[in-house]
């Protein structure tokens, strides 16, 4: 196999690294918590629009360094969409052939990305992605990325401006630059095992929460510690969640999980758009319920601090699903009382349960 080749492959890589500055953190404009600042690392700014184009990155060069990626090798990925369209980026910055095995349900403005991107996207129920991936990986003679395994080791956890050192640089000249805690929801497990292992690294006293959707079983494999769990539904809050426990996914490095309510999830991520004037994707919206619970309780203890959570990805991908009040009220069910809940939150800064 030609080391020539993968050379001229990492250079590409690192050359679109170069390219791209780090994503914002945006401070929320929030003066009903007078000693509490939340931020939101703004992922959706990177080439493909969110969070999972670091892990593409470094799935990418992971595969690379191993040897199991060669110039004409298909690459092949299990995803719910966001993984996929920036894989394809990156396969067809390298001139090479790319297919997403997606579920049948992923929002048709993910397809069409993967699709632009020259991807093509093979449709199957969501149990059937692992294995069909493993198949079609086979039968073409090409690579299964497998981000569902290799997530939580592609990245250098202790730096190398991974997202918790991006994080910590940016929050260098804050008030309180030092987070009281890093709020995060897992999809493959890749970035909260980056964050925990950081926080360790670094001897910093900032608690990695992790909150996970309805029809998730992380929530519960945290508790209980059985890896067998499986769910036979799936997330609606795409990206995140999944319905087994999958092998990136490393509890030991998570101070505290919650499970939020999707109905709080979609509720948030339209209160947010009237704070910051854009869309954001749900998964958004289930992190920043997270924060502001921390948030409120931090308060109800008289504490202060910083919490640091995820804008994932844009709301423009979800215009015909978390955007559409019919399609909200039919899956999702009835968000008011979250609605309600986070209006009070808007003048009080008390997030009362519900």
């Amino acid at each position: 196999m030609s080391r020539n080749w993968v050379n001229w492959a990492m250079a590409q890589i690192e050359a679109d690294f170069q390219r791209s500055a780090d994503t914002h953190l945006i401070k929320l404009d929030l003066p009903q918590l007078a000693n509490i600042d939340i931020y939101l690392k703004d992922e959706s700014t990177h080439p493909t629009g969110s969070l999972k184009h670091r892990l593409a990155r470094s799935l990418f060069l992971y595969g690379l360094c191993n040897g199991w990626i060669h110039e004409g090798t298909p690459i092949i990925e299990s995803s719910s969409g966001s993984t996929a369209i920036s894989e394809a980026y990156f396969a067809r910055l390298l001139g090479l052939p790319f297919i997403a095995v997606i579920p049948r349900s992923t929002a048709q403005k993910k397809i069409d990305q993967i699709e632009f991107y020259g991807g093509r996207c093979h449709l199957v129920d969501p149990a059937a992605i692992y294995t069909e991936s493993a198949r079609l990986a086979e039968e073409l003679g090409g690579h299964y990325m497998d981000q569902f395994t290799y997530a939580e080791r592609a990245t250098d956890w202790r730096g190398n401006n991974n997202i918790a050192d991006a994080i910590f640089r940016q929050m260098q000249h804050e008030r309180f630059p030092v987070p009281s805690h890093i709020v995060m929801s897992p999809g493959t497990g890749g970035t909260s095992a980056t964050i925990g292992r950081y926080l360790r690294y670094q001897k910093v006293e900032t608690r990695l929460c992790v909150v996970d959707p309805d029809n998730s079983v992380f929530f519960d494999y945290f508790h209980s510690g059985d890896p067998n769990l499986t769910s036979e539904a799936c997330s609606r809050i795409e990206g995140i969640g999944r319905p087994r426990v999958e092998p990136s996914f490393i509890p030991g490095v998570v101070d505290e999980m919650r499970r939020i309510p999707d109905a709080a999830s979609i509720a948030t991520v339209l209160w947010l758009e009237g704070l910051i004037g854009r869309k954001t994707g749900a998964s958004t919206g289930t992190n920043l319920y997270g924060a502001l619970q921390l948030a409120h309780e931090m308060q109800a203890r008289g504490e202060s601090g910083s919490i640091v959570t995820l804008l994932c990805d844009s709301g423009e991908r979800y215009l015909d699903s978390y955007y559409d009040p019919a399609w909200v009220a039919d899956k999702i069910g009835d968000i008011q009382p979250y609605l309600a809940q986070l209006e009070a939150f808007s003048t009080n800064g008390q997030l009362e349960a519900l």
